[in-house]
């Protein structure tokens, strides 16, 4: 069973950098891709990135490209989401999912839809804020 812990949540004032982290344990990543997810207040859960552990693979919502960067430790067992120049519409709760290779359709599927994912984390708290 994937355990996903998620951290690196905070206050940040607008124009700051977070680096989100999602650690992974009771199995190896290789098998899996991971997707960040975020959820701000009233609104639906977005897909922002995911990567495919095997090959590398990114994907990134239209929404957060050009400031947000998925980045993968496989000796580690964790994913990175660096966030850059933040934003108030940034404010949500970040969550890491995994989905295994065989089972999610595409990286876009998973990420747009959280097709195939099969574990997700409790998330962590971004606040963008002045």
């Amino acid at each position: 069973q994937l355990q996903l812990v998620e951290s690196g949540g905070g206050l940040v004032q607008p124009g700051g950098s977070l680096r989100l982290s999602c650690a992974a344990s009771g199995g190896t990543l290789d098998y899996y891709a991971i997707g960040w997810f975020r959820q701000a207040p009233g609104k639906e859960r977005e897909g922002v990135s995911c990567i495919s552990i095997y090959d590398g693979a990114t994907t990134y919502a239209d929404s957060v490209k050009g400031r947000f960067t998925i980045t993968k430790d496989n000796a580690k067992n964790t994913v990175y989401l660096q966030i850059d120049n933040l934003k108030p519409e940034d404010t949500a709760i970040y969550y890491c999912a995994a989905g295994a290779n065989h089972r999610i359709p595409t990286l876009q599927a998973m990420c747009h839809l959280a097709n195939g994912v099969d574990y997700w984390g409790k998330g962590t708290l971004v606040t963008i804020s002045s």
